[in-house]
C-alpha cells in the first residue's frame, strides 16, 4: 500500500465549487451545503452517503481536535475533492492512517479517519503544530 500520507496528484485543488468556515454552530448548514455540491458534481448517487459520510467525519474531527473550527473546500475535476483544514495541534497522522482494522471506540474517538478511509477513494494528510490538512477523493461518473 502507497504511503497514505502522502499528497495524491488528484488531491490538488482546482477553483473551490464550495468554500466555508465552519464551526459546531455551522456543522448542519455546511453539511447540507457540501451533499448540495456533491449531488450536482456527478458522483454516482449510491456513493453521496458515503461521501457525505466522510466529509462529516472529517468536519467533526476538526471541531473536536482541531481548535473548535475550520474551513472546508470542495472542487471538482476528474475527481471530487474535499479539503478541511483546522489550527489544531496536529497529530502523528501515519499511525492512525496505518491501521487496517476498525479500531476500539473511546471516550476520545479513535474511529474517524478509519472510517474516511473506508469511505473515501483517496486520502492525503499534512499535521504538523499550526494544524491538519486532509483532502479527500472519489471518483466522478464520466460526463
Amino acid at each position: 500500500m502507497a504511503d497514505p500520507t502522502r499528497e495524491h496528484p488528484s488531491l490538488t485543488m482546482a477553483r473551490p465549487l464550495l468554500a466555508a468556515r465552519f464551526d459546531l454552530t455551522l456543522l448542519r448548514q455546511v453539511r447540507h451545503d457540501v451533499e448540495a455540491v456533491s449531488r450536482r458534481c456527478g458522483l454516482e448517487d449510491e456513493r453521496v452517503d458515503d461521501w457525505i459520510t466522510a466529509v462529516n467525519e472529517l468536519l467533526i474531527n476538526a471541531i473536536r481536535h482541531g481548535g473548535g473550527h475550520g474551513t472546508v473546500r470542495l472542487a471538482a475535476a476528474d475527481r471530487l475533492t474535499c479539503e478541511v483544514r483546522d489550527e489544531g495541534p496536529g497529530f502523528d497522522a501515519a499511525a492512525h492512517l496505518a491501521r487496517l482494522h476498525r479500531p476500539a471506540l473511546s471516550g476520545t474517538g479513535g474511529m474517524g479517519l478509519w472510517v474516511v478511509r473506508q469511505l473515501a477513494d483517496y486520502v492525503s494528510v499534512d499535521s504538523g503544530p499550526s494544524g491538519t490538512t486532509i483532502r479527500i477523493a472519489a471518483r466522478r461518473e464520466p460526463a
